[in-house]
């Protein structure tokens, strides 16, 4: 009889490696989901428009409001 260590010893042996292999394949996919979702958060950030930085600066008070009326002009051409 070739229960202990014949065919049924191999079967789970398989068994073991696919779910280590699907463990992986879980942790892989929240990997890349997380990383997907905390760069397009950024990618948000960065793509502001020259205007909407300029209205940062004035907002902040690293310009004045006259060189804030010119620089917004000069961007409309």
């Amino acid at each position: 009889m070739m229960y202990g260590d014949g065919f049924y010893g191999m079967g789970h042996g398989f068994g073991g490696i696919f779910m280590i292999l699907f463990w992986v394949v879980i942790i892989y996919l929240i990997v890349r989901g997380t990383s997907h979702w905390t760069q397009k958060g950024s990618e948000q950030n960065s793509r502001k428009s020259a205007e909407d930085i300029l209205k940062e600066r004035y907002a902040k008070g690293d310009i004045s409001k006259e060189e804030f009326e010119q620089m917004k002009q000069d961007l409309r051409f």
